[in-house]
């Protein structure tokens, strides 16, 4: 029987684990580009294992299209693990710095309290404007930019979303057998 996919595109996250080498970012990003399809946000860094890095990597597309990817990263050489995450199966955060014209103390109290209620802080103060700093889902900081917007926004930077999954399951649990891994490093 064969399963029903769902053609609904929607974001998925693969978390994916590699040896932390130099080119296996840009081999996986390559992977995405040769299919057509565009990388919404791609976090990497270390992990609790040696000489081992995470990748997040959020894609909007069909549950198809991101199984399908996923196998695809699962052949790279180095690539250790991939896990497709959906909303529901995940916690996603990202960082946003914003940097917001503040020419006079109303303004500064009022970003202040906004600030405060989205649990940010301001990382920087200057005469003409404040540095906020956010960390939280996606709509949380984009509800934040928005009232922010009244005051006059200098400046965004977003870290991409990091995302991990609920619950005791971990990307582990999806390695490649030891030796499957192993043979290839060897083959070459």
């Amino acid at each position: 029987m064969r399963k029903q996919w769902d053609t609904e595109k929607k974001l998925y996250t693969l978390c994916v684990l590699t040896e932390d080498t130099p080119g296996i970012l840009s081999q996986v990003a390559r992977l995405f580009s040769r299919k057509g399809y565009n990388i919404e946000s791609i976090v990497t860094g270390s992990t609790d294992r040696p000489h081992t890095a995470r990748l997040s990597i959020n894609i909007l597309a069909d549950e198809l299209v991101v199984n399908q990817l996923a196998t695809q990263c699962r052949r790279i050489l180095g690539v250790q693990a991939v896990k497709v995450l959906d909303e529901e199966t995940c916690v996603r955060r990202e960082i946003a710095l914003i940097k917001v014209r503040a020419t006079d103390h109303a303004a500064r109290d009022e970003i202040i309290q906004l600030t405060n209620i989205f649990r940010g802080h301001i990382m920087d103060v200057d005469r003409e404007s404040l540095t906020v700093w956010v960390f939280g889902t996606q709509s949380k900081n984009a509800a934040l930019i928005q009232m922010l917007e009244d005051f006059g926004i200098l400046e965004i930077a977003t870290t991409g979303t990091i995302a991990i999954e609920r619950g005791r399951s971990t990307i582990y649990d999806e390695s490649k057998l030891k030796e499957e891994y192993e043979y290839g490093k060897n083959v070459l």
